[in-house]
């Protein structure tokens, strides 16, 4: 609209207006980065001032958000920006004038003293908006959007595509005021603030500011839009018979009948199913190994009753997906299942670790699957924060218990000296036991959440 409610005074001695306000009218000066006032009839609205926003954001739009972020990247003094904060908030911003490149409003000072301060920001280009509305006037969402006083991510981005940049960046919005600061200052960052809460509700400011009042870009996008059907109205489109109506109607959509109901879930298994014997009186095809495919076979229905369980278990769907084994991690979870010794001969002579490896590696997954192997197999050092926790669960587990042990630490291993004992922290936050054997560490139970407890499993002292 236009026309607004805006008294423009005449600036009075000394740069202070006749009705106290230092600064001079809404048409005093220049515009440095928006259009000149003056030169025939301009669209302007002037909203009435907003009440305190104690105990709110300023901006739960998007775009809001976006207008106060060109604003915080923009300020060299986060605490100008804080006063101005606190000036919004406190209801010290009077009625705010938008009109193509500039806001003005009277902010009034902690003391009281009324200040009249703009943020001025870039017009379009006639080009420029001729590229904007074609790229509005392309989607009926987006007309659909800002008629609803919502400014879809997509509008923006697409804009952003012909070079027209619709929100403001850094070094945007540029201030002006009646304090003579050289930038932003509390009055110009409350008057921003306060705009960032009117483009909430209305988007439609931000293209004022860009040059053209709602009514005007209305008008231009619905000319158009009846240009492009008209290009696209075949010549006998009044002889072409209706279309087809889509679908059906929606008593007969919601007539049908739905889908099946799901099948229940299946019975808990107590036991692994056995599977079949594959030797017989006839001998297997060259290269089978009967006696490693039976075993196989019977672990695949370990782990499928497991699974089974598991799956039947009360919060199951809001568990993580544990993570496909590695080669090597199978392998210990096959040797640890105790396979026949043929086929643990053939497992240790595949894996490419010696004996000792592959044995200490089946203990740690006795004691804790992959979790107790990736400990064994993993030195790492725990970040500040990490460490400060380990510490204080080391601190604190011998507190009732007498003297803690001297530890001596390396990584994420804390070694008992001269003891021959060993406790390492999991990326998970728990404590496991390891005692040194034959000048190796092997481990010794399962993780506890406590390294004193981890220590005194039976196994740990020997």
């Amino acid at each position: 609209m236009s026309g607004a409610e805006y008294v423009h005074d005449g600036p009075g001695r000394d740069g202070a207006r006749a009705d106290g306000v230092r600064g001079g009218g809404p048409g005093d000066s220049g515009s440095r980065r928006g259009g000149a006032d003056g030169g025939g009839a301009r669209p302007e609205r002037t909203l009435t001032a907003l009440p305190p926003a104690r105990g709110r954001g300023f901006a739960r739009t998007w775009w809001g958000q976006a207008w106060l972020k060109a604003l915080e990247d923009t300020a060299l003094d986060g605490g100008q920006l804080r006063r101005g904060r606190g000036h919004a908030r406190q209801g010290a911003v009077g009625a705010v004038c938008v009109r193509p490149g500039r806001i003005t409003a009277v902010v009034r000072d902690r003391d009281r003293t009324p200040y009249r301060s703009d943020v001025l920001l870039r017009e379009f280009t006639g080009a420029e908006w001729d590229r904007l509305l074609e790229v509005v006037a392309d989607r009926s969402g987006h007309i659909a959007a800002l008629l609803d006083r919502d400014m879809p991510p997509q509008l923006a981005d697409d804009a952003a595509a012909v070079g027209v940049e619709l929100l403001p960046g850094t070094g945007d919005l540029e201030p002006e005021c009646g304090c003579e600061a050289w930038d932003h200052c509390p009055h110009t960052a409350a008057l921003c603030y306060q705009l960032a809460r009117l483009l909430d509700k209305d988007p439609f400011l931000l293209l004022l500011m860009r040059g053209r009042a709602e009514r005007e870009v209305l008008d231009e996008l619905q000319a158009r839009s009846t240009a492009r059907a008209a290009r696209h109205v075949p010549r006998a489109a009044e002889d072409a018979p209706p279309p087809a109506p889509e679908g059906v109607p929606a008593r007969a959509a919601f007539a049908a009948p739905g889908p099946p109901p799901l099948p229940a879930p299946p019975l808990a298994v107590a036991a692994p199913g056995r599977p079949p014997a594959l030797t017989g009186g006839t001998d297997p095809a060259g290269g089978l190994d009967v006696t490693a495919l039976e075993f196989l076979a019977a672990d695949a229905a370990v782990r499928a009753q497991r699974l089974l369980a598991e799956a039947l278990a009360p919060g199951h769907a809001a568990s993580p997906v544990p993570a496909a084994l590695t080669v090597w991690q199978d392998t210990v979870r096959l040797t640890a299942a105790g396979p026949p010794a043929p086929v643990a001969a053939r497992l240790a002579a595949a894996c490419g670790r010696d004996r000792t490896d592959l044995a200490r590696a089946v203990r740690a997954w006795q004691h804790g699957g992959a979790a107790a192997l990736t400990v064994l197999e993993d030195e790492w050092t725990p970040d500040p924060e990490a460490l400060a926790r380990a510490r204080l669960r080391l601190a604190a587990a011998w507190e009732d218990d007498g003297p803690a042990p001297r530890l001596r630490a390396a990584g994420n291993r804390w070694t008992v000296v001269g003891a021959g004992l060993q406790v390492r922290y999991g990326r998970d936050g728990r404590w496991w036991p390891y005692r040194k054997e034959r000048g190796r560490w092997w481990p010794t139970g399962p993780a506890a959440a406590d390294p004193a407890a981890a220590l005194a499993m039976p196994g740990a002292d020997g």
